[in-house]
């Protein structure tokens, strides 16, 4: 048997996390230590966890995370009313695969954005398609692409995620581009895919906020009825650093 033969044939079927423990096991000689069950195992699930990390890496990536956020470093001690039963509850994910919302409210500083981001990281490691967005940023993007014709593919992009989510939501005036961008996202994902929305107003503050009665209706009913709903309250937790 030609061992070179058989890294190179691993290699050309894009094997390579399998070949390369293959050369070093026959550089070692230590795959007499092994029967061929356990050896074929072996290489198969070297193979297969590398390109599961691999894939991760780049979901996170993709992602567009402003934070490096984690569940496991979320604060539950400080005083601002996030239930940490409830938060666990929403970190199974079963809200993604039941198609449905999670809305966050509270002033600066409670910590919205890193519980949506460490929602969305959480998903990257479960292998969903995450997009993070400021949402000024994003409708700003989507106005220009109307310009450009680029605009329905954007709007493409951003339907095939599993979970989208808006960070800063409510803080850049709507006019009627950024209505209709808001519905035609709202709407197409409705029961097909989950939304986070993170803001400093209040869902009840949301309806003026949006504008025109029609699109708000059809926007928030879409939205609220099907959201899993956390209020934070109290002082900025960046006081924590001075």
């Amino acid at each position: 048997m030609d061992n070179n033969q058989t890294i190179e044939k691993l290699k050309a079927m894009r094997l390579n996390d399998m070949a390369l423990l293959h050369d070093r096991h026959l550089q070692d000689n230590t795959i007499t230590s092994f029967t061929i069950d356990e050896y074929i195992a072996l290489l198969t699930d070297h193979e297969y966890e590398n390109r599961q990390n691999r894939k991760i890496e780049r979901l996170i990536k993709q992602a567009g995370f402003r934070q490096n956020a984690s569940i496991a470093d979320i604060n539950y001690t400080h005083h601002r009313d996030l239930d940490k039963n409830a938060f666990n509850r929403l970190t199974t994910l079963d809200f993604i695969r039941k198609k449905q919302n999670v809305i966050l409210t509270g002033v600066s500083g409670v910590g919205k954005s890193y519980l949506a981001q460490a929602l969305g990281h959480q998903a990257c490691l479960m292998e969903y398609k995450v997009l993070y967005f400021n949402t000024a940023n994003l409708f700003n993007m989507l106005k220009s692409s109307k310009v450009d014709g680029t605009y329905l593919r954007e709007i493409k992009k951003i339907l095939k995620c599993d979970l989208l989510i808006l960070d800063d939501f409510g803080l850049q005036p709507f006019d009627n581009l950024i209505r209709e961008a808001l519905f035609d996202i709202v709407d197409q994902r409705y029961n097909q895919a989950s939304i986070i929305l993170a803001s400093q107003i209040p869902v009840s503050a949301w309806y003026p906020l949006i504008g025109e009665n029609t699109i708000a209706d059809a926007v928030l009913d879409r939205i609220v009825n099907s959201s899993h709903r956390i209020n934070l309250t109290g002082d900025s937790m960046r006081k924590i650093n001075f």
